[in-house]
């Protein structure tokens, strides 16, 4: 059967694979710890349940406008002036059913063949996957463990070509949980200046999950870029949501009606009673966030602890999201290997650093969203098996 060739290009998120592979050997009886997959493990407030239980039970069935309620909207722009003092247009926010689809959409507007896109490496999989979908040329933005896995404004802006259509940030980051100083933003902007027809999507979904007195750079902040960026949002991690799909995005005018379009076309709308749920969650009480990075936090300085007593491992401490990466390469094993074996022979649950990006090579990540019982449990097994 023959189909379109762009789809023989698309990768994958491997942490799915992972999850996957330890529900197997978990549901044969294995006893299988997961520091793979990114999601916390506490449940969504009641609060916002009970939202959406609420708008089922009155009659919130139906379709809605494909940008999102304009309740939420108004939501969405009104906690971003809290939390930044960002003045945003409820007009110009779309929500979307997770943030990967703001990502898809980015990505698909600006790549095409002949055009070049930079994304972070080691970053977030699916960057890479989509940017080859759209047939563009992925130039990766290399994220240094010698830089406290922060973005170099310098060789960011040393990469940009003719050729560049968009550039992807993140921060705080996914897999390595660095966070950009805001010194280093600035510098980027600026830079940016000689390049007015580049885009910027700005992944800023960890943005609640930072310490050690981190404050968190929203890209909002610089007027001299609003005409072309995207920020991407959502309350999959902040309010512990992933299974509910949703995402929040806000788009200049320039291209709001462009996505609004492709919207209609993909996903209609965003589940009804879901987007009651994400408005109690940015309306209601913010108890259980804080608690929930609180916790987070004891559980970095665990992990950290427990990762540079392991055999041939050193680990940075992260400031932001919830992800160490260790350095494992005076193990001796590749990092693939590595994590195949832990989860096969201890049932210890991570994934290898090359599933986000050549530069990933060296490194695992490991997920602390998980309770300190099973970190130390997880630490001690991995321990054990490197001691050999």
């Amino acid at each position: 059967m023959q189909t379109v060739a762009a789809f023989d290009r698309i990768g994958e998120e491997n942490a799915f694979a992972v999850l996957a592979r330890a529900g197997e050997l978990a549901a044969g009886g294995m006893d299988v710890i997961n520091l793979g997959i990114g999601q916390p493990d506490f449940p969504t407030p009641p609060n916002i349940v009970e939202a959406a239980v609420k708008a089922l039970r009155d009659g919130q069935h139906g379709y809605t406008a494909a940008t999102g309620i304009p309740p939420l909207r108004e939501a969405v722009a009104a906690d971003l002036h809290r939390r930044f003092g960002a003045e945003v247009d409820p007009g110009n926010v779309l929500v979307v059913p997770g943030g990967k689809v703001t990502m898809f959409a980015a990505i698909l507007m600006f790549g095409e063949p002949g055009a070049e896109i930079l994304y972070p490496d080691p970053g977030f999989p699916i960057y890479r996957s989509m940017i080859e979908f759209t047939g563009a040329k992925p130039v990766p933005i290399p994220i240094r463990e010698e830089n406290g896995f922060a973005f170099s404004a310098e060789e960011t802006l040393s990469l940009i070509t003719d050729r560049t259509r968009l550039i992807i940030v993140n921060s705080p980051a996914n897999p390595c949980g660095g966070v950009t100083p805001k010194a280093e933003v600035d510098r980027l902007v600026a830079g940016l200046a000689d390049w007015p027809e580049v885009a910027v999507m700005s992944d800023e979904i960890y943005d609640q999950m930072l310490y050690d007195g981190e404050k968190h750079v929203t890209l909002l902040d610089y007027p001299e870029i609003r005409d072309r960026l995207i920020l991407l949002n959502g309350w999959s991690k902040t309010y512990a949501m992933t299974g509910w799909r949703l995402g929040y995005s806000v788009w200049p005018d320039g291209l709001y009606d462009k996505v609004r379009k492709l919207a209609v076309n993909a996903w209609s709308c965003v589940n009804t009673p879901a987007q009651y749920a994400a408005l109690e969650a940015l309306t209601g009480p913010q108890d259980a966030v804080a608690e929930m990075v609180a916790a987070f936090d004891a559980r970095r300085q665990l992990v950290v602890d427990l990762a540079n007593d392991l055999p041939g491992v050193s680990c940075i401490t992260p400031k932001g999201a919830f992800y160490a990466f260790p350095n494992i390469k005076d193990t001796g094993w590749k990092a693939k290997a590595l994590a195949s074996t832990l989860l096969e022979e201890t049932g210890v649950a991570t994934v290898g650093g090359p599933d986000f990006g050549v530069l990933g090579e060296g490194y695992i990540r490991l997920s602390y969203a998980n309770s300190q019982d099973n970190i130390r449990e997880a630490l001690g097994r991995m321990k054990a098996f490197l001691s050999k």
